[in-house]
């Protein structure tokens, strides 16, 4: 079972005063690239895993799509999702996703933001994703860069000359990694890309885009404090499209 985190009190409290859970969508940085990759929504049905707050399944339905589900493991989540406005055709689900059971071929996207990188067995999720989507449907989804989920001590460090690096090691152990990010004791799941990108590939999809999110130049103009992001990247952003039919 997933370490349901965001039901610690604590934890909850200092997450909810995050950018992007105050500001949605436009409070996530590397939101316009996983727009981009999900492309036009109008008239799909779309299903969020890992669902927070709800942000993305409002925004999927204002852009036009038919019907939207989402998942959570937190009642936390889950009823701040609710709290926002309730809309016939959005609906939300606690559960597990390192249990869940998706439907056969119903779903045209499958979107899943900062999550996959709490699971344990990402190839099992995978596979039920590939399971859920139609044929030629489209998963896109974010995770915490390899690079980030690495060091055993994933904090920035400097050297003798004063200068900022990150402390890379440990890349090639996968596994767990226990962090103290807003609480104590958050744990997460260190995958390489080399795995994810093989984990799709064999459960038969076909990568469409990738992205290793970095500050750009216009977004240090707005947020100078960025500025040592630009030493490693963040952020692993994935497009994969369903080739066959289900088996």
């Amino acid at each position: 079972m997933a370490q349901n985190i965001y039901d610690n009190q604590e934890f909850f409290n200092e997450y909810s005063k995050l950018a992007r859970s105050k500001k949605g969508l436009p409070g996530a940085p590397e939101w316009p690239y996983l727009q981009a990759m999900i492309s036009d929504i109008r008239d799909l049905t779309v299903l969020d895993l890992g669902c927070g707050f709800g942000w993305f399944c409002r925004w999927a339905k204002q852009a036009g799509a038919a019907r939207v589900h989402g998942i959570d493991i937190s009642q936390n989540m889950l009823s701040r999702a609710l709290a926002a406005g309730l809309d016939p055709a959005i609906t939300y689900e606690a559960g597990d996703l390192e249990q869940v059971n998706l439907l056969l071929e119903l779903y045209h996207i499958v979107y899943s933001s900062l999550t996959i990188h709490y699971i344990e067995n990402p190839r099992r999720l995978f596979n039920q994703v590939y399971r859920t989507l139609i044929p030629h449907g489209r998963f896109v989804f974010s995770v915490e860069h390899p690079i980030f989920t690495a060091p055993t001590d994933p904090t920035w460090k400097k050297n003798s000359d004063g200068e900022v690096f990150w402390p890379l090691n440990t890349y090639s152990q996968e596994g767990p990694r226990t962090t103290d990010w807003l609480a104590k004791g958050v744990r997460k799941y260190h995958t390489t890309l080399e795995t994810y990108i093989s984990l799709l590939l064999d459960a038969g999809f076909s990568l469409k885009a990738i992205k290793e999110w970095m500050p750009s130049d216009e977004d240090l103009r707005e947020h100078p404090e960025w500025a040592d992001e630009r030493h490693r990247p963040a952020f692993l952003l994935v497009a994969a499209e369903k080739v066959n039919g289900a088996d």
